[in-house]
C-alpha cells in the first residue's frame, strides 16, 4: 500500500517521515525523485518547477510512504494531509531564511486549505486523513499515520478551518 504524506512546507512532513524509516517503514522523499523533472529553477521563490504530469505518469508505485508536499498527486492508497495553525507554521518556515513572500504565500495557502483541496480532488474521501501537527510531538503524529494505515482509525477530514487568519492577515 502506498501512503502519501503531504501537507505544506512547515507542517512537518520530513520529520514524520524520518521517525517513520526511523520505525521500519520504507519511506521515499519526492526531493529524491522530481530531480529529472524539474523544467525550471525559480530562484527568487527559492522553489523548482516540476513537470508534474510525466513525474506522476512515470512514478514507480511502491509499497510504503511517499513523503512531499506534490505527493498527494500520486496514485496513492492513503493520503496523509499534514496541517499546521498558520501563526505557527509561520514560526517555523522563519528559520528556513526563505523570502518573506515565499513564507506569506505558505501562510496563505495553509489557511486556504490549498493542499487539502487538491487531496480531495485527486482522492476519494474515505482514503484520506487530515493531521493537525501544531501541537502534537513527531512521535504522536507517526503513530496517528500508522493507525490510519492500519486501518484501526477511520479517515477523518475538514475540522480545521483557519480562515480567521486571513481576515486579520497574520
Amino acid at each position: 500500500m502506498m501512503t502519501g504524506i503531504t501537507g505544506t512546507p512547515g507542517t512537518g512532513k520530513t520529520s514524520i517521515a524520518a521517525e517513520l524509516e526511523r520505525r521500519g517503514h520504507a519511506v521515499v522523499r519526492l526531493t529524491d525523485t522530481v530531480r529529472p523533472y524539474v523544467i525550471e529553477e525559480d530562484c527568487d521563490r527559492q522553489t523548482l518547477v516540476v513537470d508534474v504530469d510525466r513525474w506522476v505518469e512515470e512514478f514507480e508505485p511502491l509499497d510504503g510512504f511517499v513523503e512531499g508536499h506534490l505527493a498527494h498527486l500520486l496514485p496513492c492508497d492513503r493520503v496523509v494531509v499534514l496541517r499546521c495553525r498558520p501563526d505557527i507554521l509561520r514560526k517555523r518556515l522563519l528559520p528556513r531564511n526563505y523570502p518573506e513572500e515565499k513564507v506569506a504565500e505558505n501562510v496563505e495557502a495553509e489557511a486556504l486549505d490549498v493542499i487539502l483541496i487538491e487531496t480531495l480532488e485527486e482522492h476519494p474521501d474515505e482514503h484520506v486523513l487530515e493531521v493537525d501537527t501544531t501541537d502534537l510531538s513527531v512521535d504522536e503524529c507517526a503513530d496517528r499515520i500508522g493507525r490510519f494505515v492500519r486501518g484501526e482509525l477511520p479517515p477523518s477530514y475538514g475540522s480545521i478551518d483557519w480562515s480567521d487568519y486571513l481576515e486579520v492577515g497574520r
